[in-house]
This record gives C-alpha cells, sequence and structure tokens, in this order.
C-alpha cells in the first residue's frame, strides 16, 4: 500500500475513516477479520493472480500482530491507520515487516527478488514494460546494500527508498488506499 506522502486533496478525513471502521462493524460482526474476507475486502478473487494472492497474504499477516490467524478490529484500525495516514518511515517500517518473509531483520535476494517480482506483476496490468525483474533486484542491490553483505537491513531499505526515487518506485506497491477507500465508499452510496 503505496509508501507515499499524502496530498491535500487526497487527505482521508476522520469522518471517513470512522464510516470504514461501521463497514468493518457490519462486515465483520464476530469482531475478526479472516483471511478470505481479507482477501474479498481488498477485491481479490479467483480471477487474481497467485502474486496478488501472496501479496495480500503477507498484508493479512502483517496485520494480525499476534498471530492469531484473524485480524480483530483493534490490529485492523492500527493497520488502516498506517496504511491511509502514516508518516513516511513508518510505511517504510511496515512494507520492510511485509516483505522480511523469514523475520530474519533483512532482505536477502530471494525476499527481494519475489517481492520485485510481485509488484513488478501488480504494475504490469498498468504498464507492460515494468522492467526485467533480475536487472531491477541487481540494480536495488547495488544501490541499497551499502555494506555489501548481501542483505539489506532496515536502515538500509528506508535510507535507499528515502534518498533514491527510483528504489522508492520499485519497492513501493501502489494499491493506492485513498482511491480504494473511496471506491468502497462511492458503492455505499
Amino acid at each position: 500500500m503505496g509508501q507515499e506522502y499524502s496530498s491535500p486533496e487526497k487527505e482521508v478525513t476522520l469522518q471517513q475513516i470512522q464510516e470504514l471502521y461501521r463497514k468493518f462493524a457490519s462486515e465483520c460482526p464476530s469482531g475478526n477479520l479472516h483471511l478470505h474476507e481479507f482477501k474479498r475486502f481488498f477485491g481479490i478473487n479467483s480471477n487474481s493472480t497467485e502474486e496478488e494472492c501472496a501479496y495480500m497474504e503477507h498484508l493479512f499477516q502483517s496485520f494480525d500482530t499476534n498471530e492469531d490467524g484473524k485480524i480483530d478490529f483493534m490490529e485492523y484500525v492500527a493497520g488502516l491507520h498506517l496504511v491511509l495516514r502514516g508518516k513516511l518511515e513508518d510505511k517504510l517500517k511496515w512494507s520492510f515487516k511485509v516483505y522480511d518473509r523469514d523475520g530474519n531483520g533483512g532482505l536477502d535476494r530471494q525476499e527481494v527478488r519475489q517481492i520485485v517480482k510481485i509488484i513488478n506483476k501488480i504494475k504490469k496490468h498498468n504498464d507492460p514494460d515494468a522492467g526485467n525483474i533480475e536487472d531491477i533486484c541487481e540494480r536495488i542491490f547495488d544501490l541499497v546494500d551499502k555494506n555489501n553483505d548481501r542483505q539489506i537491513s532496515l536502515e538500509e531499505f528506508i535510507e535507499g527508498a528515502e534518498k533514491d526515487p527510483w528504489v522508492m518506485e520499485q519497492l513501493q506497491l501502489d494499491i493506492g488506499p485513498f482511491d480504494w477507500f473511496r471506491e468502497r465508499r462511492e458503492k455505499k452510496t
């Protein structure tokens, strides 16, 4: 969910967020959001690609902070606040957590390749010339892995994304949370 700053005309109001909270309560009367509901909530269905499904599973796991297989209301609120209103550094930390599949505190080439593949696949829906995954992965490591240990630390990840717009573009999955929110709101009316 993109790591860009919100522009003033795309700022989500407290009232709009409260409406989304009510939607959670009405769609999840048990107070818990399960993976299949989470995917449906974000438009992932049988026509979605494997990469889109995998990314949503990673997102779900990052929202499920107590790792009980469901997102309760407080986890949902915290995740929603981060995605819609969070600061760039907080979003980058969250993205790093999502990308660090083995949880070892560093991104290796396989993890970077996987996330670039997912992001690239989703972006290709809008841009068929999104680029070669191996070349993108190599360039990311050249630009971001400052100590050449073949791992990207959280600090390297944040610094690289903040300093290099190309790196930010490659590591940013622009699901467009505000646009998604507005689309859900318009369907309601």
